[in-house]
């Protein structure tokens, strides 16, 4: 019983990062969201789980996937490819969102967005047939499209073109992409992801005797 009670208290108190941010392997936690399913290296993904550098994040239409890692949130956009590295999301296809303190840069063809500085970032960052386009939300970042770059501010986005090109614009809709408060967290799917998937990630791994779900390339 007395178990029982505190694996309880983990599932509400404990954060997910306290789970994940493992600095030296570069782990992460992920979360499924929505009615659709969440691939985690072609399998579905279990509500929650560890996820490690090289791993693969497939969303379906209805469905999507926040990433928890240390000192950065991601949100991966429904129908939506991305290979988790160490401190870099490679999309191959779909979009992301990304809020980081810790330079988290994305990567999609030929494109590498950046942040300027490890001051609070957000930014989002779509892939289509043959384009990218970057957006940013709070905080600079550097854009590089193969041939150049260019620096966006808050409310600027650039499109990088398949001849390593980008062409930069202000964005005429007020707003950003992402919630400019300062905190992934008042994101509601990564609320969400803290409180339930990290303390169900704890109370597997203190209260079952069988394994927790991690990702499968690597043990």
């Amino acid at each position: 019983m007395l178990r029982d009670v505190v694996c309880w208290m983990m599932i509400v108190l404990t954060p997910a990062a306290l789970v994940a941010a493992d600095a030296d392997s570069g782990a992460a936690v992920l979360y499924g969201r929505g009615k659709g399913t969440v691939l985690l290296n072609g399998r579905p993904l279990p509500g929650s789980s560890a996820v490690f550098p090289g791993d693969l994040i497939q969303t379906q239409q209805e469905s999507l996937a926040t990433l928890d890692a240390p000192g950065s949130g991601v949100i991966v956009l429904q129908d939506s490819l991305v290979r988790f590295e160490r401190n870099a999301v490679s999309l191959q296809h779909g979009g992301v969102n990304v809020a980081t303190s810790h330079g988290m840069v994305a990567l999609a063809k030929q494109v590498t967005v950046t942040p300027v500085s490890n001051t609070w970032t957000e930014f989002e960052v779509v892939e289509t047939s043959d384009t990218v386009q970057v957006m940013a939300g709070k905080g600079d970042v550097n854009v590089n499209c193969g041939k150049d770059s260019t620096t966006l501010s808050p409310g600027d986005q650039a499109t990088g073109d398949d001849s390593g090109n980008c062409h930069k614009k202000k964005r005429k809709a007020a707003g950003a992409p992402l919630p400019t408060d300062g905190s992934v967290l008042t994101n509601p799917y990564v609320v969400a992801g803290v409180v339930i998937g990290g303390g169900g990630v704890v109370c597997l791994l203190l209260c079952s005797s069988s394994k927790p779900n991690v990702s499968q390339s690597k043990p």
